[in-house]
């Protein structure tokens, strides 16, 4: 009798156990609801910010281009540009890790994929084919020849045949450079900075200086500097060019694109620009155009 007792007893209990259960199966549900929507709530709000990971680092190559690139006395990365690139690495999810390159360095760092990136500029014969640019650009950049008042404006490219052209040390200008020193009528003299440029313009060490417009209106403001002159000659666009050796380069040029796009909406970058092909003194040479 007691054995049919306990066992109606037990039953009882687990009939009350069950219908307990059954109570609380909603909340259980609306509980893990919650949780499923702030989930995906935290997704979109990843995917809004940009698809990089937090933390994940993109390595970003730049070089000496003040005030657009440049390493300053402390050793750190500065610039309008690198500025401009950490608003946007961070924008789209990435931590960027900076480094300091020689621009021949920096070409073939793109190529073997050391790199993810570099700070440079658009339609790079060199790199056509190692990388993808992207389609955000921040500003242009000016390719001027310089030269004394008093002496003939660059309205030609051929009119640098016979004269003696300044160069800056470390630059190839888009490549340009290499038909420079091809040119046995053209003599090229080589110069270790933009200042030591000017100067040995000033001097008569050269009949053009070629250099680009940023860096050089920068630093006009020595004693003679006012007799310098400026003749227009290519421009480009300043963009990001990111490796094709790394199978991701299509994601971050999307990722970087999109994140300068909310930034210049919010009016923390420069407005997005429609691109064109830029100038280009008549003569300048087909292969570096």
């Amino acid at each position: 009798m007691q054995f049919f007792v306990g066992l109606i007893l037990f039953g009882n209990y687990g009939q009350r156990k069950r219908v307990s259960m059954y109570r609380c199966f909603p909340r259980i549900v609306s509980r893990l609801t919650r949780l499923l929507l702030l989930a995906g709530m935290l997704v979109l709000a990843q995917l809004a910010h940009g698809n990089g990971n937090p933390g994940d680092t993109v390595r970003i190559a730049y070089v000496e281009f003040p005030p657009i690139t440049y390493r300053n006395d402390d050793g750190e990365p500065s610039g309008m540009f690198i500025d401009i690139t950490r608003k946007v690495a961070l924008e789209a999810g990435y931590t960027p890790e900076f480094l300091y390159l020689p621009v021949s360095r920096a070409y073939l760092y793109l190529e073997n994929g050391q790199i993810d990136a570099w700070t440079g500029v658009s339609g790079v014969p060199a790199l056509m084919g190692h990388v993808l640019e992207s389609w955000a650009s921040p500003m242009p950049v000016q390719l001027s020849a310089w030269y004394l008042s008093g002496r003939s404006a660059l309205n030609h490219f051929d009119q640098l045949q016979n004269k003696r052209v300044i160069v800056i040390g470390g630059y190839t200008y888009g490549g340009l450079l290499y038909w420079l020193e091809g040119q046995p009528s053209i003599r090229v003299t080589e110069a270790p900075n933009h200042r030591a440029a000017l100067e040995m313009l000033k001097r008569d060490r050269g009949d053009y200086l070629l250099d680009y417009r940023q860096p050089v209106r920068d630093i006009l403001t020595m004693p003679g500097d006012s007799q310098i002159r400026e003749s227009e000659v290519r421009s480009r666009n300043l963009a990001w060019l990111f490796s094709l050796a790394n199978p991701r380069a299509a994601l971050l040029r999307e990722e970087f694109d999109d994140a300068y796009v909310r930034l210049a909406e919010r009016g923390e970058v420069p407005p997005v620009r429609v691109l064109n092909q830029g100038f280009v003194v008549p003569g300048f040479p087909e292969k570096y155009r």
